[in-house]
């Protein structure tokens, strides 16, 4: 379990079972006829691990295209890459899984090849979230997976969960929790305008982000570890030494399940969704095969596997889903999520980094 635990820290840095019978995608004989092969950048560890022994191969079988996956470096140095290589006419990976904020910057540059929707027939079940378009509507990426942060607490130290986020701001939990070190991993401001500004358009503005700045700060005694290192933090909150935080609530799951006393909730605002999107390299030769892949990986079939044996949350709508209950809760919510806003993180970076030094951290 704990190499299952660590493994899926590695898929956040930018931002851890078998497929049979999880669904064929009809392909033309010709297609399959043809040597076709396809390089996929996913994020490494784990999380690569599982696509190559259970997603990848699977693909191959229905498609008859051969999958080369690359492990993608985390933050934002595979963005650079890709940039880099496309201004030669490289394309390190066809397909690769992009934070929402590297689809933002990578549109600036046109970097990313528009997806035809009309060869994306399983688009039409996505939540409209997971459809990233260019300003003029144009289609840059396909949601791939989706992960949620919640309140996280150990169960020994609070016996009821709490139903909101305004817990972080209770003197109560003086010295208590454990909170994510970055303003743009965190989305701390977003929690803070969800729960006590009607909503994330009151940071539509440098007045109200600072207000939400100034509210945010106000849980700064209670918080005991500003984390970079979230296996850290994860030993804390098993231990009860940390009893309240933010963490991922898939991971959260698993470490309960292993008997940790530990529980996950969304609270009543909403849990924090993050996600990654397939994206398309205009440097790129294989657009015919990147989008049979997206396409394929849009399945509903294809969602609900992933959320059963690699624990992302499904980027599908719900009711096209086969997951029970159970499956659903150990990944998603019906609660509407809180949804970063990524459009900060690119136009705003500097300054969001400088007031979050000076405010929240400093």
């Amino acid at each position: 379990m704990k190499k299952i635990l660590n493994a899926s820290v590695s898929r956040r840095g930018v931002l851890a079972g078998s497929l049979a019978g999880a669904g064929m995608l009809a392909m033309p004989s010709i297609l399959k006829a043809q040597d076709k092969s396809l390089k996929v950048g996913v994020y490494g560890g784990y999380f690569k691990d599982s696509f190559d022994k259970n997603i990848f191969p699977e693909f191959t079988k229905a498609t008859g295209i051969a999958v080369e996956s690359v492990a993608e470096p985390t933050g934002e140095a595979w963005l650079v890459q890709l940039e880099q290589a496309a201004k030669a006419g490289q394309a390190p990976a066809d397909v690769s899984m992009m934070s929402q904020v590297s689809m933002l910057k990578g549109q600036s540059t046109e970097l990313w090849t528009p997806l035809d929707m009309a060869k994306i027939k399983n688009a039409s079940g996505l939540i409209d979230a997971f459809v990233n378009k260019y300003p003029d509507g144009r289609v840059a990426g396909i949601g791939a997976v989706a992960w949620y942060i919640t309140l996280v607490t150990n169960t020994d130290v609070f016996k009821e969960a709490p139903t909101s986020w305004a817990a972080l701001w209770d003197p109560a939990n003086a010295d208590k929790l454990g909170l994510l070190a970055l303003v743009s991993n965190s989305f701390l401001l977003e929690v803070t305008a969800k729960t006590h500004f009607g909503g994330t358009n009151a940071l539509d503005t440098e007045e109200g982000i600072l207000k939400a700045f100034e509210k945010l700060a106000e849980v700064k005694p209670n918080v005991r570890l500003w984390y970079r290192d979230e296996a850290q933090f994860e030993q804390a909150l098993k231990s009860g030494e940390i009893p309240m935080g933010q963490y991922y609530h898939d991971v959260t799951g698993l470490a309960a399940a292993d008997g940790h006393p530990v529980r996950s909730t969304f609270p009543k605002e909403g849990g924090i969704m993050d996600s990654g999107c397939w994206a398309l390299s205009r440097a790129s030769t294989k657009s015919e095969e990147a989008h049979v892949f997206i396409d394929y990986m849009s399945q509903p079939s294809i969602q609900a596997t992933l959320s059963r044996k690699v624990g992302t949350a499904p980027t599908v709508k719900r009711e096209l889903l086969d997951l029970t209950a159970e499956e659903f809760a150990a990944v998603s919510s019906d609660i509407a999520p809180i949804i970063p806003r990524y459009d900060l993180y690119q136009t705003k970076s500097d300054w969001l980094n400088q007031k979050w030094t000076e405010l929240i951290v400093g």
